[in-house]
């Protein structure tokens, strides 16, 4: 019998489709601008991958809105260890689930948020018990993911081995200043599987030519989106204007339509053709679904896809991942898609 511990943060990642860039401190913000919870449904997806692959699995859980509700709804009868202190969950419940965790033995503690939630486990767990997350922060820099909800109920389920592993946060705060400035906060001990996702890297290498020829083809009436990170950021510069480096901003025709937008405004400011232009995460190869939440289904629904990235990322990620929050879209971005790399240079890459 597996005995696991789901805790789930039941406010992580609200603030990503709203053009927040997190939600640590922002969760009033995020619901005066519409934000709505998105943990839980990923919590039972993941439970529900969990329950189909898995045998003899026990689930002790925190109770609702952190766990408990989740694994019901995915077909388990948890063992209910406690219950949130106030009214608003806080990092303290968290934190009092991961004892009580320990305290009963489980085998892996099994969460649900984003690195903020990770730096909370891993300081109560220690190294002794591994821990694993399901995805669903606006930013996931920490190599304690799976790759996506259900991989992460696949691993929960069959892993043998276990390894260590980075946990790292950043400060939302200079984070939307457009500085990213990461920190070690936990090394653990995780699954081992090729489905969790790597330490989010750094840096990349100028990609000037690319921008600029980028820049130079953009077709008139055409309505650009352009997702956050450096290469994006090139191209920004390159159509002559001072773009957010972390956020989504929004251009036709020579003029910016949506400044560091949340899904709402990037919407509203669609025409009838339009392009969104992202970069994959270095050493992650994600495209959708980490730091540009804003990039809604709403959005790539409507979009031609453009994917830009430097030769020696692609060398490193090897493969592409979507992880949008819709499973049918998923599928439907699965496949082989040609990468920019160069001024004419493409490259096929598989979207896994």
């Amino acid at each position: 019998m597996r005995r696991i511990g789901v805790v789930v943060n039941p406010i992580a990642g609200m603030g990503g489709r709203v053009g927040l860039k997190g939600t640590d401190g922002k969760v009033e913000a995020a619901r005066e601008r519409g934000a709505e919870p998105r943990a839980p449904e990923r919590a039972t997806t993941a439970l529900a991958a969990l329950r189909e692959y898995g045998d003899e699995i026990e689930v002790l859980a925190w109770g609702e809105p952190m766990g408990a509700g989740a694994a019901r709804d995915a077909g388990f009868e948890p063992v209910v260890l406690g219950e949130p202190a106030g009214d608003e969950t806080t990092s303290e419940d968290t934190r009092a689930a991961v004892r009580a965790f320990r305290e009963h033995g489980v085998d892996l503690v099994f969460f649900v948020g984003g690195d903020g939630t990770a730096v909370d486990v891993a300081e109560e767990l220690g190294e002794e018990t591994p821990m694993l997350g399901v995805p669903a922060g606006v930013k996931v820099y920490s190599s304690v993911f799976g790759v996506s909800p259900r991989a992460a109920g696949r691993i929960a389920a069959r892993f043998t081995d276990t390894e260590r592993a980075e946990v790292n946060d950043i400060d939302e705060d200079e984070y939307r200043r457009g500085e990213v400035v990461t920190e070690l906060r936990a090394v653990v001990r995780v699954p081992q599987a090729d489905e969790r996702q790597s330490a989010k890297q750094l840096g990349g290498g100028t990609v000037e030519t690319l921008a600029e020829a980028v820049a130079e083809e953009a077709r008139s009436g055409v309505t650009y989106v352009l997702g956050p990170g450096s290469t994006v950021g090139a191209i920004k510069s390159a159509l002559g204007f001072d773009g957010t480096t972390l956020g989504v901003d929004v251009w036709r025709d020579g003029a910016v339509l949506v400044r560091d937008g949340g899904e709402a405004e990037i919407v509203d400011a669609l025409g009838e053709d339009n392009v969104v232009i992202v970069s994959p995460i270095g050493g992650q190869g994600f495209v959708f679904g980490r730091g540009n939440q804003q990039l809604s289904p709403a959005v790539i629904e409507r979009c031609e896809i453009e994917v830009v990235a430097s030769r020696a990322k692609l060398d490193d990620i090897g493969v592409l991942r979507v992880d949008t929050g819709d499973p049918e879209l998923d599928e439907q971005l699965r496949g082989w898609l040609r990468v920019r790399v160069g001024a004419f240079e493409r490259r096929l890459v598989e979207v896994a």
